[in-house]
């Protein structure tokens, strides 16, 4: 049952991950702001205790409140990639390093070890999820190798500055969400669910109070004309943060019954999602997401689709 609520939701996701880029690029143009909206809007989850009452003891409820804040800060860093580059370079590279986080921290905090069956497809969904994010390139791959490492550590060249800022918002993103996936499993196995679920996501909303508290970061969010674009753009912002919210719920729950790290791993079908509404939304509403992909490209990531399929069929 995980795998296929984990599969539906991270074709949510991927529809929101779109959404979000547009959102940053073309109005909000802020990852601190659309944080503090998106986490201001987490109070709205208050609702589910009418259905479920649960107010957990006071030690509890801080670990609670800690993982709600802990999953804005991954939301800080997630924005800010997403902000500085294509959903489809931004989402692989998290998704990448997320199931590896994901693996560590299972092994240490839980014990988790994989079955052989479920290690290959770990790899698998792996493999497949770096091809259909790798950009093809007309250069031999110890030349791109060189590259990236001369971003990363550093070079003279003002325009690589922008890949090292991308390269390290995107790992720190993967590593916060990763540290709050295994938090919110071992939260999950000790509380019910949807309770639980509820005073995560207050922890998120004070995270998002928290955030005006520097005058820099009120100037920033409370500025004229971004303000402005929210309140325009308010309807259809919170129909996607209404589809964020099924996605996130069907995705904590799918955390709540199965292992946390082949759940991240799984994120390959999420690329392959994610290529499919790129490619419509290129061809249809250029105003709204414009990417060019050419027929190698596209040959390369329909590989690494395949091989997501054959990790699911491992998995199943």
């Amino acid at each position: 049952m995980w795998l296929y609520i984990t599969i539906v939701a991270y074709f949510f996701n991927a529809g929101v991950y779109v959404a979000d880029k547009h959102f940053l690029s073309k109005k909000i143009h802020s990852s601190i702001a659309y944080a503090f909206y998106v986490g201001i809007w987490s109070i709205g989850n208050l609702i589910f205790l009418w259905w479920a009452p649960f107010l957990p003891p006071w030690p509890w409820l801080a670990i609670d409140l800690a993982a709600g804040i802990l999953f804005l800060w991954a939301l800080i860093a997630w924005y800010k990639a997403l902000h500085q580059s294509d959903a489809t370079k931004v989402v692989p590279i998290v998704g990448a390093f997320v199931p590896i986080f994901s693996f560590i921290f299972s092994y240490l905090f839980f014990g988790h070890v994989f079955s052989g069956q479920e290690f290959l497809a770990f790899i698998i969904l792996l493999t497949g999820g770096i091809l259909i994010s790798v950009k093809q390139r007309q250069q031999r791959w110890w030349q791109w190798l060189l590259d990236r490492t001369r971003i990363f550590f550093g070079s003279k060249s003002a325009e690589l500055h922008p890949t090292r800022r991308l390269i390290v918002n995107s790992v720190v993103s993967a590593f916060v969400f990763a540290a709050y996936y295994v938090l919110i499993k071992y939260i999950f196995l000790h509380q019910p669910f949807l309770g639980s679920y509820v005073w995560t996501r207050l922890g998120s909303f004070l995270g998002a109070l928290f955030l005006i508290v520097p005058r820099r970061n009120w100037d920033i969010i409370f500025e004229p004309q971004r303000k402005t674009e929210a309140i325009k753009n308010l309807p259809l912002f919170l129909g996607i943060r209404l589809l964020a919210v099924i996605a996130f719920i069907l995705l904590n729950y799918a955390i709540s019954l199965g292992n946390v790290a082949l759940i991240n791993a799984l994120q390959g079908i999420q690329y392959v999602f994610l290529i499919f509404i790129v490619l419509f939304l290129s061809e249809s509403y250029p105003g709204i997401l414009k990417e060019e992909m050419n027929r190698a490209v596209l040959a390369q990531k329909l590989i690494g689709g395949i091989l997501v399929g054959v990790g699911l069929y491992l998995l199943m």
